[in-house]
């Protein structure tokens, strides 16, 4: 595994790279692609013990259960987490968590993409 991760960082670094496959989803903005841990890009959804965790986390679970998840890497990497967006079809799964009302948008690194939502 950290042989993939260490493929992927530089892969990363170097130019965008996509991951695709099933998702396991750990928190509001968090989520495993392909067995690689994935933190949303451009959103802050509630941590653990904060209000909304626990429905920001159910949104993210029903938008991705039983779906292929498309991902894009920024190149970033934060907690030990590669930064992404991360897509359902052409549905954008951060914008999705944010109009659910689970999740805000983080302009510092949307760029304000998700202020409309």
């Amino acid at each position: 595994m950290l042989i993939i991760h260490a493929l992927l960082f530089s892969s990363a670094a170097a130019h965008a790279t996509d991951i695709k496959g099933k998702a396991r989803v750990i928190d509001g903005d968090t989520l495993y692609v392909a067995n690689i841990k994935i933190r949303l890009n451009g959103i802050d959804a509630p941590e653990r013990g904060q209000p909304r965790f626990k429905a920001a986390t159910r949104a993210l679970q029903s938008l991705v259960a039983g779906q292929i998840v498309s991902c894009r890497l920024t190149g970033d990497i934060t907690y030990d987490r590669f930064v992404a967006s991360c897509f359902v079809g052409s549905h954008d799964l951060a914008a999705s968590v944010i109009a659910s009302g689970n999740a805000l948008d983080c302009p510092r690194y949307s760029g304000g993409r998700y202020r409309k939502y």
